[in-house]
Order: C-alpha cells, then sequence, then structure tokens
C-alpha cells in the first residue's frame, strides 16, 4: 500500500449537539472568526501620497506572505525552516477548527491551542530529498482541475451543512452521511492546499474524499 498522504484530516464524530448553540452558531463564531481574520486576511488601504492625490495598496496577509517567502526559500535555497512549517502548521490548524465549528461538526468553541476533536497532521518535508526546486512556481497551475471540482463540491458541502442544521434543531444528531461528506470536502481541500500553496509535498493530491 502507498504512503499516508503527508496531509491528513480527522474530526470525531458526535452523537449528541447542542440545539441552542448549533441554532446561533454564525453569531457565536464571529469573536474568534475576528481574530483568525487578523492572522490571516488581507487587507486594502488608501494612502494619500506627494501631490495630494491618493493610493490604494493591499496586502495579503499572512497566508499570502508565508506562501510567497517559502516558494523564495524553496527555489533558491532548497530550505523550509523548521520554525516556519510548524507556524503554518499551527495556523492551518486553528482556521481548521473554526471551519468545523462553524459547518457544526464540533460544539466546542475553537481554541487557539488545543487540538479538540479536530486532528489535523503535516509531515515536515525535506526539501533536497522530497521537494523539486522549480515545482512550486507551477502547482498552483497543476492544481487547477482540483479547484474546478472542490468548487462544486464546496457547494454540495455548504448544502449538506444547511440540512444538517435543520437535522440538528430538531433531533440533535448530524446524520452521519453528512457529517462524512464536509470532513470529506474539507480533508480534500487540506491535500490540495498542502501541495499547492503550503509547499510540503510534490505528491499530486488525489482526487478522494477518503
Amino acid at each position: 500500500m502507498s504512503a499516508p498522504y503527508p496531509a491528513r484530516l480527522e474530526i470525531t464524530y458526535s452523537d449528541r449537539l447542542n440545539r441552542v448553540t448549533s441554532a446561533f452558531r454564525l453569531v457565536l463564531v464571529v469573536p474568534i472568526a475576528i481574530v483568525s481574520s487578523i492572522l490571516t486576511g488581507a487587507g486594502t488601504q488608501r494612502v494619500e501620497s506627494g501631490g495630494g492625490t491618493w493610493v490604494t495598496t493591499t496586502s495579503t496577509g499572512i497566508a499570502g506572505g508565508l506562501f510567497a517567502a517559502t516558494l523564495l526559500l524553496i527555489l533558491f535555497r532548497q530550505k523550509y525552516p523548521r520554525w516556519w512549517f510548524d507556524f503554518a502548521l499551527e495556523l492551518t490548524r486553528f482556521t481548521t477548527r473554526i471551519g468545523a465549528y462553524v459547518a457544526l461538526l464540533t460544539d466546542r468553541y475553537p481554541s487557539t491551542v488545543e487540538y479538540q476533536a479536530v486532528s489535523l497532521d503535516l509531515d515536515y518535508p525535506d526539501v533536497q530529498r522530497d521537494l523539486h526546486r522549480g515545482l512550486p512556481l507551477v502547482k498552483w497551475f497543476l492544481a487547477i482541475p482540483h479547484y474546478v471540482i472542490l468548487f462544486f463540491l464546496g457547494v454540495a458541502a455548504l448544502v449538506s451543512v444547511v440540512l444538517a442544521w435543520f437535522a440538528i434543531l430538531f433531533t440533535g444528531r448530524y446524520p452521519r452521511g453528512l457529517f462524512d461528506y464536509v470532513v470529506g470536502v474539507a480533508r480534500w481541500a487540506l491535500r490540495v492546499n498542502a501541495y499547492a500553496f503550503l509547499l510540503i509535498t510534490d505528491r499530486y493530491p488525489p482526487f478522494s474524499l477518503r
């Protein structure tokens, strides 16, 4: 059997979910979502330059900066600093916990440090052995088929979450089939992110929810 993919995600299924917190999930998530947006979001601002003209500037945020800097390090130095990787790993874990909470996959409010019900692992790469120096330049392009499929899978996942929301309100349970599907889409998206943007592997992501 082939080795496990270097990016893995598992979320523990809960037999019972809180109906009240599920009903108001989009309100409850706002504080931690603001923290996440500060860490990862891009920003646009207008500043006045000389002569009284205004110039619009855009920042890419930490996520975009990590991608660009990692690409350059692999390309020119064939290095991926461990502390750099650890930061990307913990940031990915944090945002995934928030996503799982919004998608009603867990009742526990997203922690900034604890793994909770979300188990996400990325393998640290040996750059000189496992990564081709020039491949990061084109990985985003090679992953285009995944983007197309994930768009449609994501729409179906959104519908699944809405259906699960009604099911939880009436029964207190997340239908297992819907749960497995939503987790599968998140797992697929994680693998694509690990390949095209986190740049931890050259193994092309499998077209699979498993």
